[in-house]
């Protein structure tokens, strides 16, 4: 088709690039109250995590997302409002990776958490990525856990456990 060069050049002058960078979150953790909780968020080749700023969200079923906070370094990182001080964040830059702390685990915390990474260049409109949600839940009893793998398994999908993660 002669209209899938320019539409290709078009596009690839409008976003920079035709690739765009992913944020990977595993799609959930599991961690016991009172624990801290480390949610990893790993960033594409094409973004440095040590050169950029990660935001944290959490959002509940039926709930807006809220924001949590944002992360650039040490020295450079900010609460949301009413965000307690056992939220804060932290990077790898070994794996490329920024990290979502929440010590003292509560059972308010159980929640789907994004990561998004924001980026904004000199020579086009500024970009917002968004990781996927890591969802939090309280780890299942060793007993609940052995019995579904032994007998639950071929007929009760993963997808409909309790509230918790083997």
């Amino acid at each position: 088709m002669a209209w899938t060069p320019l539409l290709l050049a078009l596009l690839s002058h409008c976003t920079g690039s035709l690739s765009q960078p992913v944020l990977t979150q595993p799609p959930s953790l599991s961690a016991s109250p009172g624990a801290t909780a480390r949610l990893p968020c790993t960033l594409s080749s094409d973004l440095s995590v040590g050169g950029n700023s990660i935001y944290w969200y959490q959002q509940k079923p039926g709930s807006r997302p809220r924001y949590l906070l944002y992360y650039y370094s040490d020295s450079s990182n900010e609460l949301g409002p009413g965000v307690p001080s056992r939220f804060s964040g932290s990077k790898d830059t070994s794996t490329n990776t920024a990290h979502l702390l929440i010590s003292g685990l509560q059972p308010e915390d159980e929640a789907d958490y994004y990561c998004q990474v924001y980026k904004s260049g000199a020579k086009h409109s500024d970009t917002h990525r968004w990781g996927s949600a890591t969802k939090t839940r309280p780890p299942c009893p060793k007993l609940l856990t052995q019995i579904r793998r032994q007998h639950m398994s071929d007929w009760y999908p993963q997808a409909h456990s309790p509230g918790c993660v083997d």
